[in-house]
């Protein structure tokens, strides 16, 4: 373990990834994926609900985001190669059987572990998550704000096309404050996300915004191109139940995305909501996680 609480795991393919444990040590394994982009860093509100509700926090900075090694080949990850580091993670902390949780761009690494992870994962959660960039009969960027359908529709063209656009665009929200984190994500925070913006939560965004520029734009960079891959397994093979939630007002992961998850992925189980927007819904942790604990049948 390294002097700051991180826990140092060696992949397959030699590289490093940063993880931090938290919540209750003896509780059931909860493994979170969060957003795009972001790094691993302590949260009072994750970890002190996982503490709460009896579950061990397991988190980790995506490759290039933190500390954690970038991949070798740029571009040529799919999603389904993410389950490769949960499992030497796992590993690592000799978790046998999990529960998983991710948020906007870690929502496809939570499916991903409830259809590769089958044996293991006891249940998921899609918290605003994407879904498929080939998903059939979805508009994907129709009604993302112009700044997401602009970073997409980039890394569509490409690593260095991608490299350019956020080497231009992320460091002003790398750099940001608590109180200038709000106004760093623009266009991409509709009225009711801009309300959830403060105190604790903006004081987290900030700390994990700051992380996850640690090696510029290296996690960016793969982390979009890897969502914008095909991710290189079948919803259709999950099997473990599934919670969807979503908000319609949510510019980052339109409302349409967690629709589509929620009739996609066969033991889906929808929370859909009219009122509420990407971060707003954080605010319902407890009521997630406890619903996570629920459907997994740990209750």
């Amino acid at each position: 373990m390294t002097d700051d609480g991180y826990i140092d795991v060696r992949t397959h393919d030699g590289r490093t990834l940063e993880v931090l444990v938290g919540g209750e040590p003896d509780g059931f394994p909860l493994l979170y994926h969060s957003g795009s982009p972001s790094a691993a860093v302590h949260s009072d509100a994750w970890d002190g609900t996982a503490r709460d509700l009896g579950l061990r926090l397991v988190t980790y900075s995506r490759p290039g985001y933190g500390r954690s090694t970038p991949r070798p080949a740029v571009g040529a990850a799919q999603v389904k190669d993410d389950v490769l580091d949960m499992a030497a993670i796992l590993d690592h902390l000799a978790i046998d059987e999990f529960v998983t949780i991710g948020h906007s761009g870690g929502g496809p690494r939570a499916l991903a572990a409830a259809a590769l992870l089958g044996d293991q994962c006891r249940g998921a959660v899609s918290l605003a998550g994407v879904a498929p960039p080939d998903a059939e009969g979805l508009d994907w960027t129709a009604g993302m704000a112009a700044e997401n359908v602009e970073e997409y529709d980039t890394a569509r063209r490409g690593p260095e096309a991608y490299r350019a656009l956020l080497e231009r665009a992320y460091p002003p929200m790398f750099a940001a404050s608590a109180d200038e984190i709000a106004a760093a994500f623009g266009g991409l925070v509709t009225e009711v996300d801009r309300a959830a913006i403060t105190g604790e939560l903006a004081e987290e965004l900030a700390r994990s915004f700051h992380h996850a520029g640690a090696q510029g734009v290296a996690g960016a960079l793969e982390d979009g191109l890897t969502i914008m891959a095909p991710w290189g397994f079948d919803l259709a093979e999950i099997d473990v139940p599934v919670a969807i939630w979503q908000g319609r007002q949510d510019a980052m992961v339109p409302y349409a995305h967690g629709a589509w998850l929620a009739a996609h992925v066969p033991t889906a189980q929808p929370h859909l909501f009219e009122d509420e927007g990407h971060l707003s819904l954080v605010a319902q942790l407890e009521r997630i996680l406890d619903d996570l604990i629920d459907i997994a049948g740990l209750a």
